[in-house]
């Protein structure tokens, strides 16, 4: 079948059977249109069937030095990718031009840390008088996040205690140990791991022990939500962002930028990058064998000597 007809009839071929065969929705037509018509344009209108591995590598280029996101050159990469798979079939193509053919790197953003003033100020606002008992949840939470520095599905799946197999399920995944003073969470990768709970997060836990209601399942959820169910990773996403608001922090707040904080104050206080990269459960490939090497009373030292949170506020 001879290949060069106008690029805009190989298109809307491709384009007709991914509605009619694969019944994508109009919206995802309609985006696979637009990327079909960008490529067109940056291959000045030829045959399709004439655009080889540079040519592609060059498009993404002169897209990236236009100021499109990494995330959307990959996601046009993937559309040209599937289309010139479709021509194989319709075509004698030599190969696909866009195999090997990579977006840029996307930049690694990480939410800005708090300063350790705003941190310690965000801990303590609205904590004078009375507490209602959600008041001493949302206070045991905020403080859990930034003395630990957990993910916040970390901090939503945490259980009183431990529990042996409740109800025939498997134990719990992640629990506080208060006497200890520390957490034992189940992070990413099933990847198991305890972590130090300072002074101000083990007072402000005692408090909301003293007045947490029974889950209304029965269940051992740390925190709760106003129906007495465990709280999710969203409510405590929202609670925390009323709870700034409300502290006047100069930035957005939510739970990751308390765990970050967390990261940013003990590694400037510290220096000892290892020890927390494994109090924050991360591993990589050349990394994982340090952090499993290194002994848990060093961490536990680590953070003691150098967390702003890590100690008890003195009795007055």
């Amino acid at each position: 079948m001879d290949t060069r007809e106008p690029p805009t009839d190989w298109a809307a071929r491709y384009l007709g059977e991914l509605a009619t065969q694969r019944q994508l929705s109009p919206h995802t037509i309609a985006a696979y249109r637009r990327d079909l018509a960008e490529l067109a344009e940056l291959a000045g209108h030829s045959d399709w069937a004439r655009l080889v591995h540079a040519d592609i590598r060059r498009f993404a280029g002169k897209l990236h030095a236009g100021g499109q996101s990494a995330r959307s050159i990959a996601r046009k990469l993937s559309g040209w990718r599937g289309f010139y798979e479709w021509l194989s079939h319709q075509t004698t193509l030599a190969a696909n031009p866009v195999d090997g053919v990579r977006a840029p790197k996307r930049a690694q953003s990480l939410p800005k840390a708090l300063a350790v003033d705003d941190a310690v100020q965000l801990m303590e606002a609205n904590q004078r008088g009375h507490l209602e008992p959600f008041e001493l949840c949302n206070h045991a939470m905020f403080e859990l996040l930034y003395s630990s520095g957990l993910r916040v599905s970390e901090l939503a799946g945490l259980d009183v205690a431990w529990q042996d197999a409740r109800g025939g399920q498997p134990g719990s995944l992640g629990w506080l140990d208060l006497q200890a003073g520390e957490v034992v969470v189940t992070g990413k990768g099933n990847k198991m791991r305890r972590v130090p709970v300072g002074g101000p997060a083990r007072e402000a836990l005692a408090r909301w022990l003293a007045v947490r209601p029974a889950a209304r399942d029965g269940g051992a959820a740390l925190f709760l939500s106003a129906r007495d169910t465990r709280i999710t990773p969203r409510v405590v996403q929202t609670r925390l962002k009323q709870h700034a608001l409300r502290a006047g922090t100069p930035v957005h707040v939510h739970p990751h930028v308390l765990r970050h904080s967390f990261a940013s104050h003990l590694l400037q206080s510290s220096g000892d990058l290892r020890a927390v990269q494994e109090l924050l459960g991360h591993a990589s490939i050349t990394s994982t064998q340090i952090y499993t090497a290194l002994d848990f009373q060093h961490l536990s030292k680590v953070y003691d000597a150098a967390h702003p949170r890590a100690k008890a506020k003195p009795e007055s």
